[in-house]
Formats: structure tokens, C-alpha cells, sequence
């Protein structure tokens, strides 16, 4: 009877481990299946998605060329300017704001970890049209400015939530030790601090350059009325005569592969790191 029931207990377990299995490969290919069609059809040099018709690099000829158009050329080079530098800047202020809120009493965290989360918990639309309300209140003219200050406002949190963690498990005792030892507060911050939260840095910074590359409805309320065109707004626009410009396709592999290197090399990192 033992012997039955560590069967019927293994056949069990087996079932559940294969539907899992099944389960999450299913949800693999919904989600990646589209990027890998992208990807193969951008080797084609037909205008349809979907339609192969030998493959061919002349797609990424043009986009590199500027045969595809000096719009797209402008809003691919303002997009890679604009998730740059609000990156940049949202890594150095939510890391500061990390520092900050690590040494603050417990009961000051939890309110100011709270007031972190509402950028990332409003949706798009409502931070997007707030902030373009804040400009004319204000009497900002939109533009690129406007645009990089409000992707620095929806970036920062994130960056706060990748740090936290990494000054969590930091032994609290090092700052002390540094200066004790002689370095000043520079000194310890610089050579002491920020090599232990520094894949944490890594992982925000690509966390922003994502969500800046990625972000359509802030950037929209944001951009002004003088022509500016990140890759969101400009695929909207396209879309909306009734296509694509088929040189995207070659971009959007381009984008999902760097995306993919740097996800892969900064996890690397953080194992080596973690095992050290």
C-alpha cells in the first residue's frame, strides 16, 4: 500500500511539474513571440509585417543610411538624448534618495517609501497631464527640457526602489569602519558606499532607459507643439496614416537586443558580486 500511495504521490508530482512547465513556456511565447516575428522580418525588405520575401539587410542599410527619413533620424536621435539624460540624472538623484531615506528613523521611511510609489502607481496619463498643467501654470515653454524633467519625475522612483535593497543588506557598520580609519565622508561614500549599492545603480539606470525609451503619454503632454518627436510619438503618427515605416522593424531589434546585453551583463555582475 506504501508502495502505491509514493506512486500515486510521484505521478502527481510529475503532472504538476509538467503543467507548470507548460504553463510558463506558454506564457514565453505570448509574450516573446511577437518580438521574434519583428525580428525575423526585419531580414525582409517587404513594406507588409509578416510578409517574407528573401531575406535582405537593406532595412538596416536604411536606417543606418537615412534613407528611411530625417523624421525618424531626428526622433531616434531625441529619444537616445532625452533616455540619456533623464537616465542619468534619475540615477544620481534617486541614489542620493536612497542614502537619504536608508537614514531616516523607520517610521520616516515607511511615509516617504509610501510617497515614492505614487508616480509609479498613477498611470501615464494622469502624471502626463499634471505636469503639462504645472508647465503653463508655470509658464514653461514645452520642449526638450520639459520632456527630460518629467521623464526624471517618473525614473526617480524606480531608482529609489533598486537601491533600497542593496543598502538594506549592507552591513550598516562600513560607513563607521571608513571613517575610523581615517577617510573623510567623501572619501567613505565614494570608496565605500557606492561599490556596494552600485549594481543596484546599474539595474535603476537601465530600469530608466527603458521606461524612457518606452514612455508615450508623458512624453505626448510634455513635448510641446514645436515639432519634438520621440520614438513613441512618432510611431502614434505613423501609425495613424495607416502603417508603419518599415525601417522600424530593424530598430525595434536593435533596441530589444541591447535591452536584452545589458539585462544580461548586469545580472552577471550582481551574481559574481553576491557570491564575492
Amino acid at each position: 500500500m506504501q508502495i502505491k500511495n509514493h506512486r500515486s504521490i510521484d505521478r502527481r508530482n510529475f503532472t504538476q511539474r509538467l503543467i507548470a512547465h507548460l504553463y510558463l513556456w506558454a506564457l514565453l511565447l505570448i509574450l516573446y513571440a511577437p518580438i521574434a516575428v519583428i525580428l525575423i522580418c526585419s531580414f525582409t525588405e517587404s513594406k507588409v509585417l509578416g510578409n517574407w520575401t528573401g531575406f535582405s539587410v537593406k532595412l538596416y542599410t536604411n536606417l543606418f543610411s537615412g534613407v528611411a527619413g530625417a523624421s525618424l533620424n531626428s526622433a531616434i536621435i531625441n529619444t537616445a538624448i532625452i533616455a540619456l539624460i533623464a537616465a542619468s540624472i534619475s540615477t544620481i538623484l534617486g541614489t542620493l534618495a536612497a542614502f537619504g531615506i536608508h537614514y531616516m528613523p523607520s517610521r520616516h521611511q515607511n511615509v516617504i517609501l509610501s510617497i515614492n510609489q505614487y508616480p509609479i502607481i498613477n498611470p501615464d496619463i494622469i502624471t502626463g497631464i499634471s505636469l503639462f498643467l504645472l508647465f503653463v501654470a508655470l509658464g514653461i515653454s514645452r520642449g526638450l527640457g520639459t520632456v527630460i524633467a518629467a521623464h526624471v519625475v517618473f525614473c526617480t522612483p524606480y531608482v529609489v526602489l533598486s537601491v533600497m535593497p542593496r543598502l538594506k543588506r549592507m552591513n550598516p557598520n562600513l560607513y563607521e569602519a571608513a571613517l575610523d580609519l581615517g577617510a573623510t565622508p567623501a572619501q567613505a561614500l565614494r570608496k565605500v558606499i557606492i561599490p556596494e549599492v552600485f549594481p543596484g545603480m546599474i539595474s535603476g539606470f537601465i530600469l530608466s532607459l527603458t521606461l524612457s525609451i518606452d514612455d508615450f503619454g508623458v512624453t505626448l503632454f510634455t513635448k510641446g507643439s514645436e515639432g519634438l518627436n520621440t520614438l513613441s510619438t512618432y510611431i502614434y503618427a505613423d501609425a495613424r496614416k495607416g502603417g508603419l515605416t518599415p525601417e522600424l522593424r530593424p530598430l525595434f531589434t536593435l533596441i530589444f537586443v541591447t535591452i536584452l546585453i545589458l539585462l544580461i551583463v548586469s545580472n552577471i555582475r550582481a551574481a559574481k558580486s553576491s557570491k564575492k
